[in-house]
């Protein structure tokens, strides 16, 4: 992570600290925490490759946070476990965010674990992170994931020895659906709004729907799994694999630059992503 994204990052925790001094849940806008975090990340960043051990901690530790427990081996690691409010939804949360680039967690408290929403390349993938911050919130019980590295630093959809996917191997295992949000450029596909796949899991009836809810929402599907989408369906991608090894769900959702450029289109995904 930059110097600049430590800074931001430590903005953001000081002042939901000196938050919590007064009222024990604090209230913030949890999109802005979010977007200062991605503001951060930088294609030249540093990135410390974790090992077996520390990925088995993580895991460890997210687990417990689920349950609203802290370790002290997880903070050993780098992570902080924050407690809130968001100020927009007015729900309950808890954010885990690491100092060594392994990204952001946050689950939401209001109901129980829901869907795993993620987006492995904040930044690189343009706006991704506001689409993600959107159906997370539309979505109570969710559990949000967003990666703390550049994508030129460290590609966490097609690394399996990433924090973020033993993260998100946690939650497969809890039996949560995973929607992945990515980014295309329109002159790959210039009459495309949405590519949309399973990757290498099984297509299912939450994959036909959302196809079925996107169209009828005015956007240009490519279906992956009847379509050739120009290699934008994600068959390679690690979570999708691990998806498909533990029997689980996965959405992989490509979106155009005028999809992700468009406040209005973004509600609509969303609205059409929902399940």
């Amino acid at each position: 992570m930059t110097s600049n994204a430590l800074r931001l990052l430590a903005a953001a925790v000081l002042v939901a600290v000196l938050i919590v001094a007064e009222n024990p849940t604090p209230r913030t806008d949890l999109g802005t925490l979010v977007t200062d975090f991605t503001a951060g990340l930088s294609a030249n960043q540093e990135y410390h490759q974790p090992e077996s051990g520390e990925l088995a901690a993580t895991a460890t530790g997210f687990s417990a946070a689920l349950n609203h427990r802290k370790t002290a081996e997880f903070t050993n690691l780098g992570f902080t476990v924050l407690d809130g409010v968001d100020s927009v939804t007015g729900r309950a949360y808890t954010m885990v965010v690491n100092e060594q680039a392994w990204g952001m967690y946050v689950i939401d408290r209001s109901a129980p674990l829901s869907v795993a929403v993620e987006v492995p390349h904040p930044v690189s993938d343009l706006r991704t992170e506001l689409v993600g911050i959107d159906l997370f919130r539309h979505e109570p019980g969710a559990v949000l994931l967003v990666a703390g590295a550049h994508r030129r630093a460290a590609d966490v959809a097609h690394e399996p020895t990433s924090v973020f996917h033993a993260i998100a191997t946690v939650l497969a295992q809890r039996g949560l659906a995973q929607v992945q949000l990515h980014g295309f450029d329109d002159r790959n596909l210039p009459a495309t709004d949405i590519v949309l796949s399973s990757g290498a899991a099984l297509v299912g009836d939450l994959a036909r729907r959302t196809a079925d809810r996107l169209s009828a929402g005015g956007f240009a599907v490519c279906l992956a799994w009847t379509e050739r989408c120009d290699r934008l369906a994600g068959t390679t991608n690690a979570q999708g694999e691990m998806a498909a090894a533990a029997g689980t769900v996965f959405l992989h959702v490509e979106m155009s630059r005028t999809v992700r450029d468009s406040p209005a289109r973004r509600t609509d995904i969303v609205r059409a992503l929902s399940s």
